[in-house]
């Protein structure tokens, strides 16, 4: 029986269009909607809705259920179109009238928003973990190759010279910075929409704020307008906040490719990392960075597919939405999953030593050499014009020692302390 059935003929075909990927993907949220269950019964056991004796009833009966969903996960009855029916379904067989109370002052629109919020705000804490693990990891590498030299490129023809220390810190740095769009995904998951029902409230005095703090919520959505059109706007913000990282890790990863090639050589891969050819027993692929990539780049799409599906609703609650669920839900699964290969991989580059030796890199040092001359009081143009003159003659000759003191973000002082002290300091 629907919750909504009122004893018509249902339309087999139409049901099952309009019912989705619910059932499983509702799996995924069903400890979040029994523990927003649980503090509603609560809430309504305080201001005296139903009994207390009901109240401990259902919160007994809710309690166990997710014990076992803890503890084997579950099954959505296909007699239930989603996780919301199910446990209501649960409760009224284990409890029968009691059972049918869990309802009051609820509508099955504020109980997945609850079920979003709680599984989003989790599951981007969780992300957030592995960002900031892999962030931590790059600061290490950058430390352990500090004065490795690389070759810097601009317009992919040499630039600067530059380290290994800044490569892997300039990425430990823009994940630390990812870190913020993670939290803002965090914080717009952390309203508790409870209490809206299907958008414009109710007549029943529900304690809002008793949810909110049971939920550990940060604050309510005070409108019931807004916490309906929180729906979606929510789950966008959390795919950007996914996109964001991944963005990182992808060019990382097309990094690694680019240096593993034999035609740059900046870079190892055990064997066991690489794939091989066919037909060339020569080759060594880096398929797993290039898989990183396309993957990391593919859920670039999610938080544009989400606004697609918003665009131009009006307010109020919309079927469509409902497909929103399972692009989120995927796309947290594709992202840590990314991340979790990412930690596993990353750790095995290895840089090769001494590349600047190489005569055919002497040009890269062109700045130093202009700058060598500033200090010597010559103008920066001028001497610009000079070391110029020096490369078109073929005089130029690369300066035996680089200057010390370079500032922050430079070779020989890329920062590493100063990021090591951010993370220290991250929550």
């Amino acid at each position: 029986m629907k919750p909504w059935d009122k004893g018509a003929p249902i339309d087999a075909l139409m049901e099952q269009f309009t019912v989705g990927r619910d059932r499983d993907v509702d799996t995924r949220l069903a400890r979040w909607d029994v523990v927003g269950s649980i503090a509603h019964a609560e809430m309504l056991g305080t201001v005296g809705l139903i009994s207390d004796d009901e109240r401990r009833q259902l919160t007994a009966a809710l309690s166990e259920l997710l014990e076992e969903i803890d503890r084997n996960g579950i099954v959505i009855d296909p007699a239930c179109e989603d996780i919301h029916s199910h446990v209501e379904a649960v409760l009224t067989q284990k409890l029968g009238d009691v059972g049918k109370k869990i309802h009051t002052g609820r509508s099955r629109n504020d109980q997945v928003l609850v079920d979003l919020k709680l599984f989003l705000r989790h599951e981007l804490r969780s992300t957030r973990m592995r960002v900031r693990e892999l962030a931590d990891l790059l600061i290490t590498l950058a430390e352990k190759y500090n004065t490795v030299e690389l070759p810097g490129y601009t317009h992919f023809q040499i630039a600067m010279p530059s380290s290994f220390g800044l490569w892997f810190g300039g990425y430990a740095e823009a994940l630390i910075e990812d870190l913020r769009v993670l939290d803002m995904g965090i914080d717009a998951a952390n309203a508790n929409p409870l209490g809206s029902a299907a958008g414009y409230g109710t007549s029943l005095p529900l304690d809002r704020g008793l949810t909110t703090r049971a939920l550990n919520f940060d604050r309510v959505h005070v409108t019931s307008t807004f916490a309906q059109m929180s729906r979606g706007r929510t789950e966008k913000l959390a795919a950007i906040a996914l996109a964001q990282p991944l963005s990182t890790l992808a060019r990382l990863a097309a990094d690694v490719v680019q240096y593993a090639s034999q035609n740059y050589g900046f870079i190892t891969l055990p064997e066991a990392f690489t794939t091989g050819s066919s037909i060339m027993p020569h080759k060594r692929n880096p398929d797993v960075f290039e898989v990183l990539r396309a993957r990391c780049n593919r859920l670039q799409s999610a938080a544009h597919e989400i606004a697609t599906m918003l665009t131009n609703l009006p307010s109020g609650y919309h079927r469509d939405m409902q497909f929103i669920k399972d692009v989120i839900v995927d796309a947290i699964d594709e992202a840590q999953l990314l991340l979790d290969v990412a930690l596993h991989v990353v750790p095995h580059i290895t840089p090769v030593q001494n590349l600047l030796q190489d005569p055919s890199y002497d040009p890269i040092y062109s700045v130093a050499r202009v700058e060598e001359l500033v200090r010597t009081g010559i103008p920066f143009r001028d001497a610009y014009r000079m070391v110029a003159e020096e490369l078109k003659s073929g005089t130029f000759t690369r300066p035996t020692t680089l200057p010390t003191g370079s500032a922050l973000g430079s070779v020989g002082n890329p920062g590493l302390e100063e990021l090591r002290g951010r993370m220290m300091t991250d929550y």
